[in-house]
Parts: C-alpha cells; structure tokens; sequence
C-alpha cells in the first residue's frame, strides 16, 4: 500500500506537542532550532511570485542535505518536510539566495558551547580557540574556473580550484566559533584578519607561524585587549626581536618591529611581547626549536613551560577539518557547480559540525573528555535516528520519543576512543615543489614529548 504524503500540520499531532518538543531531544528539526535560536531569514522583497518553498524551510533543508551524505536535495528536503521539490527548483533559489543570508546565519548562531563541566575546553580559566585556514577543492565547472583561477604548480596548473576557509574553533570541542569563506579569492591571511573581529570575551588564542609576523599580532594585540583575551602564537625564526627582560621561568620580554608595507618597510613602532623559546623532540630523536608569542606577560600565572604544552593542542584545529572532509563528507571536491554555492555548501558544513559539537557534548559522560567521544560514531548514530524520525516522529508518543533518544545517547556515550598516543610524523613531502625534504619511506615516531625551556 502506498504511503501518503503527510500534511505540514499533520507533523505538530497531539502525541508530541511543542512544548515536550522543546524540553526533549529531539530530530534535526529541533536540534537545528536550537541552533539558530530566535534567528529570522529575511530576504528583499521581489516582483513576482512569492516562493512555494520559504527561506525558513531551505535552510535547515539544506544543511540536513549536507550531514546526510547520499542523495539529492531534493530526496532530503522531501525526507525532512514531506514535499516534492524539483531538482531544478533547488538550483534555480540557491542561485538566487544571496550570501549576506548565510553570513549573517553564521555570525548569529555560532557561538560558544563548553561549559565549566568541561575543563578540556579551558586553560586556567581561558577558554582555548584555535584561527586556521583550509582549501576545499571545487568541481571544473566553466563559472568555478573563470571566478577562481587555478593556482600553479612547477607540473602546470592543480587539478582543482580551490575555496579558501578559514575558522576560529573551539578547540575543546571542535564547534566553530566563526567562519568566513573566500568566495572573490581571498587569501587566508585576510579571512583571519576579519575573523579576528568575532573573537568572544576571556579566551585564548592558538595561532600557527603563518600568523607569528608583527603585522597579525599588532592586530591580535589590540583585539584581544578590547575584549579582555589573550593570543599564543607560534612566531617565525627569521624575525627580529629586542630583549628587554628575563623572567624567572626562562621566556623573556621583548620589543617587535611594525614595518609599514611589510618586511622592506620603515619601523612605525615598536610593540612589547612576551616570548618563549622552546626545545621540543623525543629520547632518541632530533628536537625542533619553538619560538611562542604571547601576551601573557606574568610568569607566576602563565608558566612558560605549560604555554608551550598548551600550544600542541593547537592540532586539533587540524583534525576538526579532517571531520568536515573526510568524515561529513567523504567525496574528494564539493558537489556545487558555482563559486557561490560552493560557499553556501561549505557554510551548511560548519552548521553541522556545530550540531555535531552540540550532540557529542551531550552524549558525552561527565568523566570523559568531549573529544574522547567518536566523531564518525556520534555521526553514525545522529544520521540514522534523525532519518527514522523524518518518518515517524508523528506516530510516537512523548514517553517512546524519550526512551528513543535516551538509549541513542547511551550508545553514543559509550563509543569512547583510546588516548590519543604521542606520536608525530616528519613534516615531508615525496615529491618535493620547494624546500621541503622528499619523503622516501613513511615512519612513525612515538613516544612522550620532553619541553625544554632555552
């Protein structure tokens, strides 16, 4: 027997009002209106005739296509809300959304999630983000091609355009904070720069050394004292720094040089850091020199020795975009045709690694770390009880949605990865474009860090 089509108002029946709905945990319907809270789309109004499908219900739609994996949009959206839309349709109003509506979604609805129940999240009271970049890979359509140019290699031209995006993470656990993506071929450096304005109250930031110039920390500097954080950033060896005083645990004062119009400029000013010098390598093995910036100045309450252990968690911000590439979505370039709706691809990412930031937390038992909770397991288990509900959340009852959902979280609490092991692996290439050193044999190296002070 056929199955019919369920009514928009058939979905609100008796058995689960909207209060319990919002008191339990519930689809992706409820876990997407947590996210965005209060938040209205708004769109410029046009001639013509108003949309069959409305911006409230694309939105969401569109992001549960992305956290599915397999399928069109228009299997998903007809899975999440019961109605038919063309393939076509949905090219034609993704073409027409302009971006201002998914950069504003973000900016409102990212935000901060760790609590103090979750010390993995903080630093002697900071909360710990991470800024880094990355490059998604795009589709060889004519309008990607002609919008962003192919970078060159010494083999010729890559195979793929590339998006650049860049995030400022949570490192505890992995939920984006911030996120702005180059959609006119912006370079990292000026993503950062612009995400450096969201930077929340009381918090920590890790950078990496394409950060560690005058330049970016004059202006991570001047951030972070208007909304009352701090910045540890991993500086470059070349730069020029003028000791001014040794502190008790071995890092120093010291004056940085702000040229004007980069390294060849004239001196504009000088600003004050603190810098740690650290030896770091394993029994047995070469060890790698660290030059930290911070502007945690007072050795007593920010020892150099736990600044440089805290900077390794800066890592994380790699295997968060490992996550969203290899996990989310396992296909090798996004599926857009165009440069803008590759953006809006890459934001519905991001919405879903912070729903899926929200749900690990909350599977997680009070013992163990967030992180510590499987990624791909948490996935697992949110995909499929969030595709069962798209059929029968209109059939259960209040009592069996909560036995439901109660022993999802069980599972997912007990999918607890081993301790991460200290290892590290060389920083090589096997077929070297510069001076990088020509990966011959691959090797794991592993074993406790040792961190020592210069």
């Amino acid at each position: 027997m056929a199955r019919h089509p369920r009514s928009r108002q058939s979905r609100a029946t008796p058995t689960l009002d909207a209060l319990t709905r919002s008191r339990v945990p519930g689809g992706f319907l409820e876990a997407w209106n947590r996210l965005v809270a209060n938040w209205e789309p708004t769109l410029p109004r046009r001639r013509g005739r108003k949309p069959r499908v409305p911006l409230r219900d694309l939105l969401p739609a569109l992001t549960f296509h992305v956290l599915s994996g397999a399928g069109t949009l228009s299997e998903h959206f007809s899975q999440l809300f019961d109605a038919p839309l063309a393939d076509s349709s949905w090219a034609d109003r993704r073409a027409r959304l302009p971006w201002e509506i998914f950069a504003d979604l973000m900016q409102r609805v990212l935000r901060p999630q760790a609590t103090r129940r979750q010390p993995d999240a903080f630093w002697r009271g900071w909360r710990v983000v991470a800024l880094d970049g990355t490059q998604f890979s795009l589709t060889n359509t004519p309008q990607i091609v002609d919008t962003l140019p192919k970078a060159r290699t010494r083999r010729g031209r890559a195979a793929f355009a590339k998006i650049t995006t860049c995030v400022l993470l949570e490192v505890g656990l992995h939920n984006p904070l911030a996120a702005a993506i180059g959609r006119r071929g912006q370079s990292e450096w000026e993503l950062a720069a612009s995400l450096l304005a969201r930077l929340p109250t009381r918090v920590l930031l890790l950078a990496d050394r394409l950060y560690g110039c005058a330049a970016f920390v004059e202006h991570a500097r001047t951030t972070c004292a208007r909304v009352g954080s701090h910045f540890l950033v991993r500086a470059r060896r070349d730069l020029i720094a003028r000791r001014l005083k040794r502190l008790s645990d071995g890092s120093r004062l010291v004056r940085v040089p702000v040229r004007a119009h980069g390294a060849g400029g004239h001196i504009r000013h000088w600003i004050e850091l603190r810098e740690i010098r650290v030896r770091v390598g394993r029994t047995g093995h070469r060890t790698h020199a660290l030059r930290l910036w911070t502007s945690l100045t007072d050795a007593r309450t920010a020892p150099a020795l736990e600044l440089a252990q805290l900077y390794a968690r800066r890592w994380e911000h790699e295997l968060y975009f490992r996550e969203l590439k290899r996990q989310v979505r396992k296909t090798a370039v996004l599926q857009s045709h165009t440069v803008e709706t590759a953006a809006q691809e890459i934001a519905a990412l991001i919405l879903v690694s912070a729903i899926i930031a929200t749900e690990r937390a909350r599977a997680a038992p009070h013992d163990i770390a967030v992180l510590r909770v499987s990624f791909a397991k948490v996935l697992d288990w949110v995909r499929a009880s969030w595709l069962v509900l798209t059929q029968f959340d209109d059939i259960v009852t209040t009592r069996q949605m909560k036995t439901f959902f109660s022993r999802a979280y069980q599972q997912m609490g007990r999918c607890i990865t081993a301790e991460r092991r200290p290892r590290s692996y060389p920083r090589a290439v096997r077929q070297p474009v510069s001076r990088w050193p020509r990966l011959l044999r691959n090797q794991s190296i592993t074993g406790a860090l040792h961190f020592k002070v210069l």
